[in-house]
């Protein structure tokens, strides 16, 4: 210990300060935390941290703040030895072998928020020197910072640790003025103090705002101060003769056991009233308030009455939040006076049960003071007020599995918070892994994604994140997404958005690959006919399709006519027969009765022919189209080929429907886009024998490790096609399955 007396004037000095830090302690705590200040100064001695201030004065600073705040041995210990791994790679473990687990935890816990200082830091700043050009965004980035704050903890006093720290680097840039403090400041008001004053410690928020101010803002803060000091003694007299005239009226009505007491106001706060309603100081009414708290809720209206006896009150500035409370359950009487020195007086007036309701409860008094429009059912506000109520853990907590139990409910567990390189907060659902990351962020960075690092390290692809972790994703300058991705087992993605996205990419890769084979093939047939100059887009809507790439997705998947194209391209208008050759027509496979099932409104027994290019099957929607000497062909409702017939010979259009007899069997052309693999053919063709369909074509193309697969089978009806197309979809490496 004699060491340690450099530190203070004299022994007597340090038995004072340390009387003050193990205030509440019984004697057995107050040896051992005796023992861990020790401990400290011989690791510490006259290290410095980055703000210039000594590491021990710290580490005294933020015992002496938790001490105050009534916290157990081990908060205070973890305060003094908060620094301890950054000196000492093996200084968890030393301490839990000193000091216990619980004051190790509490220590690693701090050691893990500190390290993102930096990171949360330059966000906050930086956006805050960009002026806020997105507002919203920044404020929304700021919450989920202090979400993550509260996720990276197992035991709420980490958090408060965090909040003493803080409230001890503003007192030293107090005393030592820093450039950094401006930075740090901006820091506080976005992130600490809203934070100190969801949790409900009260001191510290005050403390926190009022210096951050006045870093941010000397002038202003100068200006209020200086009002506030002109008639300090003047009000500080004021609201002790209210509060000895408001007592002796309350006793006199029979309302005992009431506490009467001003409201000291802060200069942030006031600053803030001005700024949001638009006021000078003259003009706010809690300059000088008073608190009146009663036993029963009778009483808070006699001492309503009893106020405004007492002066005279102010329009439009009464507010009964008792028998209207707020939409997060606060409850109190407002009320503003005129005083006979032509000064205002602001009054609240509740019981004692509202009183801790207010302070603690799960009226959760942040949200009304940061106007949030949260539901009270929100479940982080639940988990907040849990929180708040964890402060009060020695009252209200019997045994160590109830602080559990507590500390469980406020985890925030359901969602983890990582950092990109930029400081920005990403959050993730537990189990989120870096692929899930980088399609959160952004989904080009997910398709480009090679590897990352993870707090600078390497890891695999499929490794879960955890709360507080900075990752960087490596990405590639071109490419897509790996298919193992999609594999379940390999664990690569967690997220379904991330895997909607992978699906997709693919999606989009087998139809550009086929809008570029159909585009090669469309070129081919219009040199062929002397028409390379053609505008595609007329060529198409001419054909009856809507844009070019249906054109081309036609053409790659065998569904249009050459000679149409070509006699189109050249702008010849051929006639009906020449529209549709013979080989475009055809009858169903095996007729049953000569297609007795389609009926022609008007006609009958008129010779019927099923058209090759759409190969209609009931229950398809149908139109008949007349031919020269070949009958009517009957093609379905949403073919092209029909849509270029209808405009231009719609004469010769008819109306026609399946008959209630249909029977038969009816081609149906199945299209499918996979990866190719050895025995792919064979997977599919086992389901056309399981469903018992008859192949009678196929044409199958496989180029650059993709498979295009064309079939034409025999169905009996639109169900059992379907039914079959859903089958083959299952096939390991179908991007792809559709009815031609």
């Amino acid at each position: 210990m004699v060491s340690l007396l450099h530190s203070v004037a004299a022994q007597s000095d340090f038995d004072r300060f340390f009387a003050t830090l193990a205030d509440g302690l019984d004697p057995d705590d107050a040896a051992t935390l005796r023992e861990a200040v020790a401990f400290a100064w011989e690791v510490y001695g006259k290290a410095a941290l980055g703000s210039g201030e000594g590491t021990w004065s710290h580490a005294l600073g933020m015992a002496v703040i938790i001490a105050g705040l009534r916290l157990d041995v081990d908060s205070r210990m973890a305060a003094v030895l908060f620094a301890i791994p950054f000196h000492d790679h093996h200084g968890i473990a030393r301490i839990e072998q000193r000091f216990g687990k619980a004051a190790a935890d509490l220590v690693n816990g701090i050691s893990r928020l500190n390290r993102l200082r930096p990171i949360t830091r330059s966000f906050v700043a930086a956006n805050m020197e960009a002026g806020e050009a997105n507002p919203g965004e920044t404020r929304a980035q700021v919450e989920v910072l202090r979400k993550m704050l509260l996720a990276m903890v197992e035991d709420i006093r980490v958090v408060l640790l965090r909040l003493a720290s803080r409230t001890q680097t503003l007192r030293f840039y107090a005393a030592h003025p820093s450039d950094l403090r401006v930075q740090v400041a901006r820091e506080t008001l976005e992130l600490y103090s809203p934070l100190a004053n969801r949790l409900g410690v009260w001191e510290l928020k005050w403390e926190l705002e009022d210096m951050s101010f006045r870093f941010l803002h000397p002038d202003t803060y100068k200006k209020i101060a200086g009002m506030l000091d002109e008639k300090r003694r003047e009000r500080e007299q004021f609201i002790a003769t209210a509060v000895e005239k408001v007592s002796a009226e309350l006793e006199a009505a029979g309302v005992h056991n009431a506490e009467v007491y001003g409201r000291p106001k802060h200069i942030y706060s006031i600053w803030n009233k001005m700024r949001l309603k638009g006021v000078e100081f003259s003009e706010v009414y809690d300059i000088r308030a008073l608190r009146i708290i009663v036993d029963d809720l009778k009483d808070c209206y006699t001492a309503l009455g009893i106020v405004h006896n007492l002066w005279s009150p102010i329009p439009k500035e009464f507010d009964d939040y008792i028998s209207n409370p707020k939409g997060n359950f606060y409850r109190s009487l407002h009320t503003a006076v005129h005083c006979p020195d032509g000064r205002s007086l602001e009054i609240q007036i509740r019981t004692w049960e509202m009183h801790k309701h207010a302070e603690l409860g799960v009226a959760a008094h942040w949200r009304y003071k940061e106007g949030s429009k949260r539901s009270p059912e929100d479940d982080y506000d639940e988990k907040i007020a849990w929180l708040r109520q964890l402060l009060t853990w020695k009252e209200e907590v019997a045994d160590s599995s109830d602080w559990v139990n507590h500390y469980k409910k406020a985890a925030l567990d359901e969602t983890l918070y990582v950092i990109t390189p930029q400081g920005k907060v990403v959050d993730l659902p537990k189990g989120a892994t870096p692929v899930d990351f980088a399609y959160r962020v952004h989904s080009d960075l997910g398709h480009r994604c090679r590897g990352a690092k993870v707090d600078g390290h390497l890891v695999p692809l499929n490794t879960p994140l955890e709360t507080g972790q900075r990752v960087e994703i490596m990405t590639a300058k071109h490419g897509g997404p790996s298919r193992d991705w999609l594999n379940p087992l390999l664990g690569y993605i967690h997220t379904k958005s991330a895997r909607v996205k992978v699906r997709a990419w693919f999606s989009n890769l087998a139809l550009e690959e086929t809008v570029a084979e159909g585009r090669t093939l469309v070129v081919k047939e219009l040199q062929r006919a002397g028409q390379t100059g053609a505008n595609i887009d007329e060529l198409a809507h001419k054909l009856g399709f809507s844009r070019a790439d249906d054109l081309y997705i036609a053409a790659a998947r065998g569904e249009l006519n050459q000679r149409l194209l070509q006699s189109v391209a050249r702008g010849e208008n051929p006639l009906a027969e020449t529209l549709l050759p013979d080989e475009v027509l055809a009858k169903p496979s095996r007729p049953a009765k000569g297609n007795q099932g389609i009926l022609i409104v008007g006609v009958d027994k008129l010779l019927t022919q099923l058209a090759r290019c759409c190969k209609p099957a009931p229950p398809d929607s149908i139109q008949g189209f007349v031919t020269r000497g070949k009958g009517v062909s009957i093609h379905r409702m949403d073919c092209p080929n029909f849509a270029n017939l209808l405009v231009q010979h719609p004469e010769r259009v008819i109306e026609t429907d399946w008959g209630g007899q249909t029977t038969g069997v009816f081609a149906a052309d199945i299209v499918v886009d996979a990866h190719d693999r050895q025995g792919l053919l064979r997977d599919i063709s086992e389901i056309f024998t399981r469903e018992k369909l008859n192949v009678v074509g196929v044409n199958t193309q496989s180029k650059q490790g993709k498979a295009h697969m064309g079939f034409t089978v025999e169905i009996t009806n639109l169900p059992q096609l379907q039914r079959t197309l859903l089958l083959i979809h299952e096939v390991e490496g179908v991007v792809g399955v559709r009815r031609a």
